[in-house]
């Protein structure tokens, strides 16, 4: 795995090989940050931005921000392995500085934080998991997001989830089996 683009471009991050995790792949990631980038539906950049990664496993998203000048990503993961090299990961490209790390259940850290506030949401739960849609209604009752925000989820093309009680959905893009959902905060 690589970093696409910013200060840490060009670099590679260690991955897990496991049935645990599920990297998020180059491909989809770069079509992200084109959207966020260059479209105008959206009024946060990863700039200055201050990002919860959920579900981060490696944390290729939030390191990814992070080279393109998020000021602090916070990264939850239960998977101990998982952190272990996200820890690694960040060390070794010298910005662990700039992130926050809990190996905790996402629904734990959720319940302790009620003070932080976030411009940038990024969950990429196991596919098979439903209880996301919870957390983002924690997220949501807490109010710990910035009123400019962005809610970025990734699913499995064939799942269908009604989120729209949660966030107000702005775009849906399909990559493969992959499925993005973008939305926001209000």
């Amino acid at each position: 795995m690589r970093i696409i683009s910013g200060s840490l471009k060009g670099k590679s991050i260690d991955f897990l090989k496991n049935m645990n995790t599920r990297p998020l792949k180059d491909s989809v990631k770069e079509n992200i940050f084109n959207i966020l980038k260059h479209s105008n539906l959206f009024n946060v950049t990863t700039e200055k931005a201050i990002i919860l990664d959920l579900y981060s496993g490696i944390g290729s998203f939030g390191i990814e921000c992070i080279s393109r000048g998020a000021t602090k990503v916070t990264f939850v993961e239960q998977d101990k392995n998982a952190v272990n090299v996200l820890s690694k990961n960040l060390n070794k490209l010298s910005v662990i500085d700039k992130a926050n790390i809990f190996n905790q259940e996402v629904e734990k850290f959720l319940k302790n934080n009620l003070k932080q506030k976030f411009n940038i949401f990024f969950l990429d739960p196991p596919f098979s998991d439903k209880s996301f849609i919870k957390n983002l209604e924690r997220i949501k009752n807490n109010k710990i997001f910035e009123n400019k925000n962005i809610v970025i989820i990734h699913r499995e093309r064939k799942n269908f989830e009604i989120l729209e009680n949660v966030i107000n959905v702005i775009e849906t893009k399909n990559y493969g089996r992959s499925k993005i959902i973008f939305g926001f905060f209000n």
